[in-house]
């Protein structure tokens, strides 16, 4: 068991912001992947801050508010635990448009994040989505007057390519790039990768249990509840599932030589791809929470990785990670 004082930690990027080698993924807490509860979405924020993990990561987006303002009731008291993370821009389709990155939108968003909170500073603000209609050095220009008017303390990006963020970072530093990673999907992570480190960028990792599939808890789309976001993904279409669903067998088949879950393995190969990436999975249940920060006790040779990483090879999954509509809006 991983003792609350013992997590280590990792740098985001240059700012001088430590932050624990796992963090929390709130979107989930938000009714995306079938009905939730706030109460029940208070109580596991509770449990993580308990557990030692001081990284939260939510949006705007998630509930059109609605985590915002969860993850706000939450924290009330616990301010200085914690480092906050959440992001903007992110329309979703709304109005016509996959984003919004114009300056005027960037400082409005920022104030009512603030509000929902409940805070006065937002310690990591990112552009949540793209705008391919502004240019980004506009948006990130805006972001950093957040920064010098004291409302934010770093900036990052998600979703973002590798000229993307570099057309970024060298308008305002930024401290990390959000984009998914996970033993599901590499070939465009490992392309960033490299450009993150090559510039002194934090990696942060959302979706690294392949939004569950890793966890070996998903092998029929009859698992996924009524209204859960993930029927509608490709990768969980039946024509898919059973083809990825056979790759986490593979997993698993390790994780029982290791004494380990799939899940944890999984959080665990992520980790051990280097101290700049930060893994931010979601759960709505404590057990699977503690599962996921128990990944930090798993320890893995070159040997391990290397069987892992032949287990399932960059590419190995059916399916496009979102919907063809979204992916229009990912990896610009």
């Amino acid at each position: 068991m991983v003792k609350a004082n013992s997590i280590p930690k990792r740098r985001l990027g240059s700012s001088g912001i430590e932050v624990t080698a796992i963090g929390l993924g709130c979107m989930s807490l938000s009714g995306i992947y079938g009905a939730s509860s706030d109460d029940d979405g208070i109580a596991l924020i509770h449990e993580a801050l308990d557990r030692g993990i001081t990284f939260l990561d939510t949006s705007d987006m998630y509930g059109f508010g609605h985590n915002e303002e969860l993850v706000g009731k939450a924290i009330k008291g616990r301010r200085s635990d914690i480092v906050l993370a959440t992001k903007f821009g992110n329309l979703g389709g709304r109005g016509g448009k996959i984003a919004d990155g114009r300056p005027e939108y960037v400082l409005s968003s920022c104030d009512a994040s603030l509000k929902r909170l409940g805070v006065e500073v937002i310690d990591l603000y990112y552009q949540h989505r793209i705008d391919p209609t502004v240019p980004i050095e506009d948006t990130i220009g805006a972001m950093s007057r957040l920064v010098g008017q004291g409302k934010v303390r770093a900036l990052g990006i998600s979703e973002a390519r590798p000229q993307t963020i570099r057309r970024a970072h060298a308008v305002h530093p930024l401290a990390a790039v959000q984009n998914e990673f996970s033993l599901l999907y590499r070939t465009e992570a490992e392309e960033t990768l490299r450009t993150t480190r090559e510039l002194d960028i934090a990696y942060v990792a959302y979706s690294p249990l392949g939004r569950g599939l890793l966890t070996g808890a998903v092998e029929a789309q009859e698992n996924l509840a009524e209204g859960d976001a993930r029927r509608r993904h490709p990768r969980f279409a039946p024509e898919n599932l059973t083809h990825n669903v056979a790759l986490v067998a593979r997993i698993a088949e390790i994780s029982r030589r290791k004494k380990c879950t799939p899940g944890q393995l999984a959080l665990a190969w992520l980790l051990a791809q280097g101290d700049d990436i930060i893994p931010i999975p979601g759960t709505k249940h404590k057990e699977r929470l503690r599962e996921n920060i128990g990944a930090l006790a798993v320890s893995l040779t070159d040997d391990d990785l290397a069987q892992i990483s032949k287990a399932v090879p960059a590419g190995a999954a059916a399916g496009l990670r979102y919907p063809e509509a979204q992916m229009k809006s990912v990896y610009l």
